[in-house]
């Protein structure tokens, strides 16, 4: 998953290993036949239709199509983002939004349903010694922090390298410890129920591409919303720099890829910016959800596809957080960021309007998002289900790094392999 920018010196992380062409193509048909398994067999469990009907989650408002705002001055002219949202994150209220349960893909800004779900497993003082069988199943083209099998490395490292360097090798190697790829994205999905993040489809806990795997501007800001309420979370995700084990007694410093917090390739540092994460994928474009803190008023911010490439995510999300702190005192909020399930927050009510997907998603693909969800399959008897999209994506995973299919990269270019 590339960045845009020009590549700057790299260390020399390791590559996944590959199986050969002849064997990834012989299991074509096998494959597919999986990964067609594993889309349908949570709609056929739950009855529901390939596109079932969306949620009021956060207020009727938020449901419709285009720019809904209520009072302040304008917004800012040049917004080229398929979907955006500003909310404040204490109160919850959202200030503006476009298209905020539009579903879109995601890429790496999955990573704090990533985070959100599994941070807490762990003590950052445990230690693993990474495996080939660790990083086998990492997606070719993918985000790399440099992991190697044989080095032991901490939970903190490990969590460095997913909030720094979106490395989806880093994402792996903490999923395995987590049990696999499977129990992962099935607690992800759960995870995702409970915060009423009901336009999420998680197929990997990385982000990287993947047939139906969406998610939406409303709901990575709960994501975000929820996962700073955690100091791990927000230090993690405000890190700039960080040395990481090169084996032995060596190391080299990784640098946060988001251009707001760092300054990076020219983009002017956000006065207050805490984090959280951005994203980058051929298929998805780039993604970032932001958050700022200004005169005790913390405010977040995501932008999903916009136009411009390079650093125009950065700067979209730039001017939405200069327009909110300029008017969060003098708008009416056109919704709110919900409470998790768990936490007290009340079950939304399904609305009948249909939820909007990616141009050229399939209804299969944007699959069901309503409150009775079939995704709530993934905490109980859809144990199932989850193995059977784990298998599919180890699957694909493979055939990628056989064939050089799609060669997606997530993240800024530090170089051909260290890449977010």
């Amino acid at each position: 998953m590339r960045d845009s920018s020009p590549r700057t010196p790299r260390s020399a992380p390791p590559s996944p290993r590959a199986v050969s062409v002849p064997a990834a193509r012989s299991a074509v048909l096998s494959r597919r036949a999986a990964l067609g398994l594993a889309a349908a067999v949570p709609l056929a469990a739950s009855g529901a239709p390939a596109a079932s009907a969306a949620t009021t989650i956060g207020g009727e408002r938020l449901g419709r199509g285009g720019v809904q705002v209520l009072g302040g001055s304008a917004l800012p002219k040049r917004l080229t983002a398929r979907a955006w949202l500003v909310a404040d994150h204490e109160s919850g209220e959202v200030l503006a939004a476009h298209d905020a349960h539009r579903r879109l893909a995601p890429a790496s800004t999955l990573k704090m349903l990533f985070a959100d779900t599994v941070l807490k497993r762990f003590e950052r003082t445990e230690t693993r010694k990474a495996t080939d069988g660790d990083l086998a199943d990492v997606p070719a083209g993918s985000s790399l922090v440099g992991i190697k099998p044989g080095i032991t490395y901490t939970v903190e490292q490990l969590w460095q390298g997913v909030f720094l360097r979106s490395g989806n090798d880093a994402v792996h190697v903490l999923s395995h410890m987590n049990g696999g790829i499977a129990v992962t994205v099935a607690q992800m999905q759960a995870r995702a129920r409970d915060l009423q993040a009901l336009d999420t489809h998680v197929v990997s806990p990385d982000g990287f591409d993947h047939k139906g795997q969406l998610s939406s501007a409303y709901d990575l800001t709960l994501f975000a919303r929820h996962g700073l309420a955690d100091a791990d979370f927000r230090g993690y995700c405000a890190t700039k720099t960080a040395d990481f084990p090169a084996g032995g007694k060596k190391t080299f410093q990784i640098q946060n890829t988001d251009r707001l917090l760092t300054g990076a390739w020219g983009v002017r540092p956000y006065d207050g910016l805490i984090g959280v994460k951005n994203g980058y994928t051929s298929h998805a474009g780039n993604t970032f959800t932001g958050a700022a803190t200004r005169d005790g008023r913390t405010l977040l911010v995501t932008v999903m596809h916009p136009k411009n490439g390079g650093s125009g995510v950065y700067e979209e999300t730039a001017q939405l957080l200069d327009w909110g702190f300029a008017n969060a005192a003098k708008v009416r909020p056109v919704g709110r960021l919900v409470d998790p399930l768990s936490e007290g927050g009340a079950s939304a009510t399904p609305s009948r309007k249909a939820p909007k997907a990616a141009a050229g998603a399939s209804a299969a693909a944007a699959g069901p998002a309503s409150d009775g969800s079939s995704w709530g399959l993934f905490a109980g008897a859809g144990g199932a289900v989850a193995l059977l999209a784990g298998g599919a994506f180890a699957l694909r995973g493979r055939r990628r790094a056989a064939t050089g299919e799609d060669g997606q990269e997530d993240g800024e270019a530090g170089s051909a392999r260290h890449r977010r």
